[in-house]
């Protein structure tokens, strides 16, 4: 991908845009939870599940979402604050969404070994993680982007 007007997103602006649309999904699913469960939910242990709701709300939802977000609009909604975007590695064109399924499964590996797969992207030259590797994406935004005055960057 050589695009003069784009940057790779690093590891820290990624970090931003990953606790953005946590803190969202938990927003948009604890509530749920809670009504389904009760405030017992958060005090047990079962260690994955506590049900066919908790598996559909906490597992099947967040999944699906990503990947609509992916398909749609290239982002997440912590993505779209940072002003990032995916983009097909190769190409600079938007991923298939073959690309973004893989994309989201590969986090697994990325997670398996103590989050080293995440946190590659601090030492990578085109700041891919393992799952963007995978998948053939590279996160980008623009290297115009304004800062909080007003100003480009």
């Amino acid at each position: 991908m050589e695009n003069e007007d784009l940057e790779y997103v690093g590891f820290w602006s990624r970090v931003g845009a990953t606790l953005i649309d946590s803190i969202l999904l938990i927003a948009a699913t604890l509530p749920v939870l809670l009504f389904i469960y009760g405030s017992e939910y958060l005090a047990s242990d079962a260690p994955f599940s506590q049900g066919p709701a908790d598996i559909l709300i906490s597992y099947v939802f967040p999944a699906v979402a990503v990947i609509l977000f992916w398909s749609a609009k290239q982002a997440t909604p912590g993505k779209m604050l940072i002003g990032a975007k995916i983009v097909d590695a190769s190409t600079g064109n938007a991923p298939t969404t073959g690309q973004f399924i893989g994309r989201y499964f590969a986090y697994l590996l990325s997670m398996i070994p103590l989050f080293l797969g995440f946190i590659w992207v601090a030492f990578d030259s085109r700041k891919q993680s393992w799952h963007d590797k995978l998948a053939g994406t590279v996160v980008v935004r623009s290297r115009n982007r304004l800062d909080d005055q007003g100003e480009a960057s």
